[in-house]
């Protein structure tokens, strides 16, 4: 379900206005130029996963920034879904942290440069997934 579509919840609204605060932060601290925020929630099955990628389409420039809350209160180790994240630009291969998916815990990374996956749940595994975006423009 994308979020902003009709019928947000009070929560729903609660967070889109604290991504807003969060856009403005940033565009002001570090001029990234976001304009909008496009998100959705995401339930991963037991066995569900997400191979390597980027969040940002090949010949675009619109995803600047992967932000990533988890809804999972009763997470424990084993449960899997983590995020395991490269931590060196641009490069698939080489150093990563692993993100455990604990309900509130909050991700934000550069969209076209961080390389990253979900591995495998053991049980499902939610979260609110989304870009703030800037104007699209060609890469």
């Amino acid at each position: 379900m994308w979020l902003g579509d009709e019928g947000n919840s009070p929560c729903q609204t609660a967070y889109l206005d604290s991504l807003e605060e969060m856009r403005v932060a940033l565009n002001r601290r570090l001029f990234l130029g976001l304009v909008d925020f496009d998100g959705h929630f995401a339930v991963y099955p037991p066995g569900g996963f997400y191979k390597p990628h980027l969040d940002r389409h090949r010949g675009t420039q619109d995803r600047i920034l992967s932000v990533i809350l988890y809804l999972n209160p009763a997470w424990q180790p084993g449960d899997g879904g983590e995020l395991r994240m490269r931590t060196t630009p641009g490069e698939q291969g080489g150093d990563f942290i692993t993100v455990e998916p604990r309900m509130g815990t909050l991700v934000c990374f550069l969209a076209g440069d961080f390389w990253h996956e979900v591995l495998p749940a053991n049980k499902t595994r939610a979260s609110v997934t989304g870009w703030f975006r800037g104007d699209a423009i060609p890469a």
